[in-house]
């Protein structure tokens, strides 16, 4: 059995009919003592009166009549449907409700011996149904236990309320079955339309997303697989996107080295040195661009790159000014500033923004570091034209470049993206703004350790 709904309803139907018949089979030893109990203590009721009637009633060779009378007045104190038949088995006497139920049908006769010859009979069934015949008296209803417990046919717990008891299980059994198939059936329809959104997804259809109405787990697997699918998409775009820019990048260099090369040939001596300087050039930006696109390709695909230790960002600041030749001015006081993560990346991510201010910024820039709650600001400042409002998120993808930069400043475009994956990767974040006076501020947060 392959469908996932049928095992569910399948196991759902057996646990509720082992429940049923469970219950009815131990509410019908439940029934069945008590009536044994009922009969038990009916049978010791019958004796007592009869021992009561005994001593009560004239002997059993006083005349009949006397005998009726006696039993007659004794009949209507009691209240109940009994008879006196002598050692013959002739009755002598009876009440009017014995009389008037002793003919109704399913009736049981109970006797008890008075010890002398003598016997009592008593009726033992069941009561008019309500609203029955007219004349039911009410001390009819001093039989009600005894005919709420009695064996044989009728609307009780015997036979006949067994009977009763199984078909409202069986009822019960129906009903709730019914009504299970389609709540199971919508669970399972449910997974049936997540297995085939998985499948168009897997087939190609990046964009296709399954519905997460609702709030059980099928919802929250749901939910999990859009989230898995967009990251998934968004890695496999920006994969797309950056081998295309790579590759489109990758034909600048390659064109100059194929000319280089086919000039040098001819050139005079006094123009192979150049042309030699232009291949060294060009080799230098094809090795850079191969990195970046290999870095930042790791980085989007979450690789490990090296395991995180304790940083002394102090120190590694001073460093990255000293090799970048620009002023490096931290907070007054500082003598420690710690960071988790992975200093090679840290690094390069400063290096980063540092060459972007040198190519685009002039030569006035200047390297910043200050404490901001919990965590620490790292400024490049620079006097370049500044970056528009409207692109100051768009540095930060890859390849793009501000018009007309390319030309004036080279580069590829993967600089600033570089250091965005870098931040995002160490729990921090970078951005942009104007420079009083002119330029821009990149800051780079990074979380204390």
């Amino acid at each position: 059995m392959k469908s996932l709904y049928l095992r569910i309803y399948l196991t759902l139907v057996v646990l509720l009919l082992a429940f049923a018949f469970g219950s009815a089979w131990l509410f019908q030893r439940h029934m069945e003592q008590e009536r044994g109990n009922i009969e038990t203590a009916a049978g010791e009721r019958m004796t007592a009166m009869a021992e009561l009637l005994k001593l009560a009633l004239p002997p059993a060779s006083a005349p009949e009549d006397e005998q009726a009378e006696a039993f007659k007045d004794w009949g209507q104190r009691l209240r109940m449907p009994v008879a006196l038949l002598d050692a013959k088995g002739k009755r002598i006497a009876s009440t009017q409700a014995f009389e008037r139920r002793s003919d109704d049908v399913g009736v049981i006769l109970v006797t008890a011996s008075l010890g002398d010859g003598r016997v009592m009979e008593m009726v033992r069934g069941p009561r008019p149904p309500a609203g029955g015949r007219p004349g039911a008296r009410p001390e009819d209803a001093s039989w009600l236990p005894l005919w709420l417990n009695r064996p044989g046919p009728g609307p009780g717990p015997g036979l006949g309320g067994g009977g009763a008891l199984l078909t409202v299980l069986v009822l019960l059994f129906v009903g709730v079955a019914l009504g299970a198939f389609p709540v199971v059936r919508r669970l399972t329809r449910r997974l049936e339309a997540l297995q085939r959104g998985v499948e168009q997804f897997g087939a190609g259809q990046l964009g296709h997303r399954v519905d997460e109405t609702g709030k059980d787990e099928v919802a929250r697997l749901a939910t999990s697989f859009n989230r898995a699918a967009a990251r998934i998409e968004g890695l496999v775009r920006s994969n797309q996107s950056l081998l295309a820019n790579a590759s489109h990048e990758l034909r600048s260099p390659l064109a100059r080295l194929k000319m280089a090369f086919e000039m040098l040939q001819d050139a005079p001596e006094n123009g192979r040195e150049r042309l030699v300087r232009e291949i060294h050039t060009d080799v230098a930006e094809l090795d850079a661009l191969v990195e970046e696109v290999l870095l930042a390709s790791r980085l989007d695909a979450g690789s490990e790159l090296g395991s995180a230790a304790r940083m002394d960002l102090l120190g590694l600041l001073a460093e990255e000014a000293a090799r970048a030749e620009v002023p490096f001015e931290p907070d007054a006081g500082l003598s420690d500033a710690a960071v988790s993560g992975q200093e090679r990346l840290v690094r390069r991510a400063v290096r980063n923004l540092l060459e972007n201010a040198r190519r685009y910024g002039g030569p006035e820039a200047t390297l910043s570091l200050r404490r901001r709650a919990a965590q620490w600001e790292i400024l490049v400042a620079d006097r370049g034209p500044g970056v528009p409002v409207d692109m100051r998120a768009r540095i930060f993808e890859p390849f793009f470049r501000l018009p007309g930069h390319a030309e004036v400043a080279g580069g590829v475009g993967l600089g600033l993206s570089l250091v965005k994956q870098i931040a995002e990767r160490h729990g921090g974040s970078v951005h942009c703004e104007d420079r009083e006076g002119g330029g821009s501020v990149f800051t780079l947060r990074l979380p204390s350790a």
